[in-house]
């Protein structure tokens, strides 16, 4: 063992100066805040992810209701052969019965608007999907061509209204970053819905000519049933809750559905101004 004089005249081990040890220092010191630098990482890695599938479920919950429309464009195709032969209608009754949906939908959707504004986004769906049931239902049980009209009715306005008002509020809900891409969600479940009912049309073709179309448009309202469970998981649109002065619920909605707080601030800013303009035109409305 060898030792070296420094130049206060101090020895070190194996000719290391001991006034130069404390020029080395302690890493472990450093290593907690590695891992608490990783481990507040990991949780925002983890709340963005868990973000983006509450919004992508809350998307795929809206557009159910496009499934309804594109089911019964599907469903109709294969139905109308037994229902003519079952209920013993005429061509012209045929071309009515398939083309009445599309007009009431329409006129559904005109009052779709004025509703949600009412009564809100979410719970105009859930308007949606209860008179849709009840048109369903109806079609289902229908004894004569006069009481499946009557469900067609019911059924028309129902889709009217969530067809209208399911891409609304996912525009709402939806970060600025993925709006885009889950505002086409209605339109590729209009598409879903149609291979659903060409899918029914051949799975219930089998049964007898008094059963199997009804069993066709039974089973579209099952999409309906699926949005009321829905309605216990999605949260109301920012902005309608803006537009009823309940800022802090709205602003509880946007850090559900956003990943930058920032953000949240910003949108919330900007609906605010967008509902304040909206409110101040519809009020010089009603005074001219």
């Amino acid at each position: 063992m060898m030792f070296q004089e420094n130049g206060n005249g101090e020895m070190g081990l194996s000719g290391i100066p001991l006034g130069t040890k404390n020029k080395y220092k302690r890493m472990s010191s450093q290593v907690p805040d590695d891992n608490d630098v990783a481990l507040h990482q990991q949780q925002l890695e983890d709340k963005r992810n868990s973000t983006r599938k509450y919004v992508i479920a809350c998307a795929i919950f809206a557009s159910l209701n496009n499934v309804l429309l594109g089911y019964d464009v599907g469903v109709m195709s294969g139905a109308v052969i037994f229902i003519k032969e079952d209920l013993k209608i005429t061509e012209v009754q045929v071309e009515f019965l398939i083309g009445i949906l599309s007009i009431v939908s329409l006129l559904g959707s005109l009052g779709g608007g004025r509703t949600s504004d009412i009564i809100g986004r979410k719970w105009t769906m859930a308007l949606a999907a209860v008179i849709f049931q009840i048109g369903g239902i109806t079609m289902t049980f229908a004894p004569s061509y006069q009481v499946l009209m009557i469900g067609r009715l019911l059924a028309g306005i129902g889709i009217g209204f969530g067809v209208m008002i399911s891409p609304i509020y996912i525009a709402e809900i939806s970060p600025n970053l993925t709006r885009g891409s889950l505002t086409a969600f209605p339109e590729i479940f209009i598409n879903v819905g149609i291979m659903l009912g060409y899918v029914s049309n051949y799975a219930f073709s089998g049964l007898s000519v008094h059963i199997s179309w009804r069993v066709m448009l039974a089973v579209g309202v099952l999409p309906s049933v699926f949005i009321g469970f829905a309605l216990f998981i999605i949260p109301e649109s920012p902005r309608w809750l803006v537009m009823q002065n309940r800022i802090e619920e709205a602003r509880s909605v946007l850090l559900k559905t956003n990943e930058d707080e920032k953000e949240v601030e910003e949108r919330l800013a900007e609906i605010q101004q967008a509902a304040g303009f909206a409110n101040s035109v519809f009020s010089t409305d009603l005074r001219n």
